[in-house]
C-alpha cells in the first residue's frame, strides 16, 4: 500500500467521479494498484482555468477492468472516505513546491509531474493534507514523527522511518476524517461555493460573532450514502433546511425550487423563495448540484 495522487479535472473525457470512482488506462494500473487500501489525493492541473490545485483526498477501495471500455480499469473509492479540502492547495505555494518529491537533482519539476496516477511521499502526503485541513489543526494535533520529516525529499532516511511515517500519517488521516471533522470542513467547502447565502431564500445573514446564519446541507444524505462533495451539498438557512429535509422543498435538474403539494401554509412558503424560483449560486458552475443527487432527493425524500 502507499499514497498516490490522481490526476482529475472537471472537464475529465474519462469516465470520473471522484467520490465514487476513477477511470484510467491500463499503463497505469501497477501504480494505482500500489494504492489499494490507502489514501490519494486529487490534482487539478494548474493548466485548468481556476485550477483548485490539490483539492481532496480519498481512500481506493479496489481496482476493476471497466466493464465498458477496453484496456480501461477503475479505481473505486471507498464509500464514505472522500473528503474535499477547506483550503485547495495549490501546487506551488509561497514556500516553494508542495510536492517535493517531484524534483530532479538540479530542484527543477521532473517528468512526472505530467503523470496521471503516481506515488506521493508520506511526507509530501502530510504536507499537502495540513495545508487543505489548515483550521482543523487545532482540534486535531499532528502524530509523532511526521512534523520533524517533513521536508525530506521523496526516496530519502531509512527504510523503517519511512515505513512508521506512513503509519503515523494513516493514525492522522483516521483522526481527521472523523464525522465531526467532516461535517465542519463540509460546511466550509458548501459556503464558500455559495457565498455564505441561502440557496432558497437568497438572504445572506451574518450573527454578530461573524458566522453565517447557513448551513451546509447533503441532498443526498450521509445515512444514505451520500458523499461529502460538493455536487452534493446546498446552503440553506435554518427554515429553508428543515422543509428540504422532510421533502416539502425540492429541486428540479434545472434547479427550479419545487414545493410538496403536501404543504399547509403553500403561500407562507412560497413567500420565503427568491423572486426568481431557482437555486442561488454556486458561485462556480462546476459546483452545481449533480443531477444524480436532485434525482435521489426528489424520488426518496421530497413529497409529490
Amino acid at each position: 500500500m502507499g499514497f498516490g495522487v490522481f490526476i482529475h479535472r472537471a472537464d475529465s473525457i474519462y469516465d470520473d467521479s471522484p467520490a465514487e470512482r476513477y477511470q484510467f488506462p491500463k499503463p497505469y494500473l501497477d501504480r494505482a494498484a500500489a494504492c489499494v487500501g490507502d489514501w490519494i489525493v486529487y490534482y487539478e492541473p494548474v493548466k485548468v482555468r481556476g485550477s483548485k490545485g490539490y483539492y481532496a483526498i480519498a481512500r481506493v477501495e479496489r481496482i476493476v477492468p471497466d466493464p465498458s471500455a477496453t484496456d480501461m480499469y477503475l479505481a473505486l473509492i471507498e464509500p464514505g472516505s472522500y473528503l474535499e479540502f477547506a483550503y485547495p492547495v495549490p501546487f506551488v505555494d509561497a514556500d516553494g513546491w508542495v510536492e517535493k518529491g517531484l524534483l530532479n537533482e538540479q530542484g527543477r519539476i521532473s517528468g512526472r509531474a505530467q503523470a496521471a496516477v503516481r506515488p506521493i511521499s508520506p511526507q509530501d502526503f502530510d504536507r499537502i493534507l495540513a495545508r487543505g485541513l489548515a483550521e482543523e489543526q487545532s482540534l486535531l494535533p499532528r502524530v509523532g514523527a511526521a512534523e520533524v520529516t517533513t521536508d525530506l525529499p521523496y526516496g530519502l532516511g531509512e527504510m523503517g522511518q519511512s515505513a512508521f511515517i506512513h503509519e503515523q500519517e494513516r493514525e492522522r488521516i483516521s483522526a481527521m476524517t472523523t464525522r465531526v471533522v467532516r461535517d465542519r470542513v463540509f460546511r466550509r467547502v458548501v459556503l464558500r461555493a455559495y457565498g455564505e447565502r441561502c440557496a432558497v431564500t437568497g438572504l445572506k445573514l451574518i450573527n454578530g460573532g461573524g458566522r453565517a446564519e447557513v448551513a451546509a446541507a447533503h441532498i443526498r444524505p450521509v445515512e444514505h450514502n451520500g458523499p461529502d462533495i460538493i455536487n452534493n451539498g446546498v446552503a440553506l438557512s435554518g427554515t429553508a433546511h428543515w422543509m428540504f429535509d422532510r421533502g416539502l422543498i425540492g429541486l428540479s435538474d434545472e434547479f427550479d425550487i419545487i414545493v410538496s403539494r403536501q404543504v399547509n401554509d403553500r403561500d407562507g412558503v412560497e413567500s420565503l423563495i427568491n423572486k426568481t424560483g431557482k437555486l442561488i449560486g454556486p458561485l462556480m458552475a462546476r459546483d452545481r448540484p449533480h443531477p444524480g443527487y436532485l434525482a435521489w432527493h426528489r424520488e426518496n425524500c421530497f413529497k409529490a
